[in-house]
């Protein structure tokens, strides 16, 4: 067939374009510090990571739950199925997270999407290797409780938020969530965010995102840098409350 009427080949999917952890990304791993040299030599071997585009899903719900994903560097979101009703985005995922280990504990379908909001450098630990961790090392373990503790704390705030009618209190109690220092380490004080990839967050216009941005930062919450947003009162963002209605 001549190279111009030949079907151009179909992308590479993100599984087939996997590849080792160099070690300048196992560095950036939060809880590879708590392995001894053992568990790091399984871990730099069994550990995949690849590039997700703009779009790309991670997993989507129903799908067997076969790796333990992390974000070495990007912006992903969590969402439910759109198909079935409303779409809502139940947090969004920064640098540094690590996600999904309650449902590789429990052995369950994902009831989920993950989607990259932006290119993201991805990796994931294959199950075999995740539950090997746990039989082996105490701070893993350690490290997977205060996970899911500060999980279900972080869920029962985005239901506080998610029922938030005041658009500026939802924004500042959406981006404190994604300073959250245990679940988030990667992100410091500054998270590299664009005024469109927050309002997909919270469900609103790069307008009104933009108008509760400048209204935050007018308080001394925030401060709106080139490429991101630099959080100066944490707490602040994270205690957040609907102005007093005047009677």
């Amino acid at each position: 067939m001549p190279a111009a009427t030949r079907p151009a080949a179909a992308p590479a999917s993100l599984r087939q374009r996997v590849r080792r952890a160099s070690a300048e990304e196992l560095q950036r791993v939060p809880w590879w510090p708590l392995l001894d040299g053992i568990e790091h030599e399984r871990v730099a071997a069994d550990m995949q990571v690849a590039q997700a585009e703009v779009g790309e899903f991670l997993c989507r719900i129903g799908r067997p739950a076969t790796l333990w994903f992390g974000v070495v560097e990007g912006l992903l979101k969590m969402s439910n199925d759109s198909a079935l009703g409303t779409p809502i985005t139940f947090t969004g995922v920064p640098s540094g997270a690590w996600f999904g280990e309650g449902t590789l504990l429990k052995r369950e379908s994902y009831r989920y999407n993950i989607e990259a909001l932006r290119k993201s450098v991805v990796a994931g630990l294959p199950i075999a290797t995740f539950d090997w961790l746990i039989e082996r090392s105490i701070p893993f373990n350690r490290y997977l409780m205060s996970q899911l503790n500060e999980r279900l704390s972080q869920f029962i705030g985005a239901r506080e938020i998610d029922r938030l009618t005041d658009v500026d209190t939802r924004v500042a109690r959406s981006l404190g969530a994604l300073f959250h220092p245990v679940l988030y380490p990667g992100v410091g004080e500054l998270l590299r965010i664009t005024q469109q990839e927050l309002g997909y967050l919270v469900g609103l216009s790069r307008q009104r995102v933009n108008e509760a941005l400048r209204t935050l930062q007018a308080r001394g919450l925030i401060r709106v840098e080139y490429g991101g947003v630099r959080v100066l009162d944490l707490a602040g963002l994270q205690r957040a409350r609907p102005p007093a209605v005047s009677t």
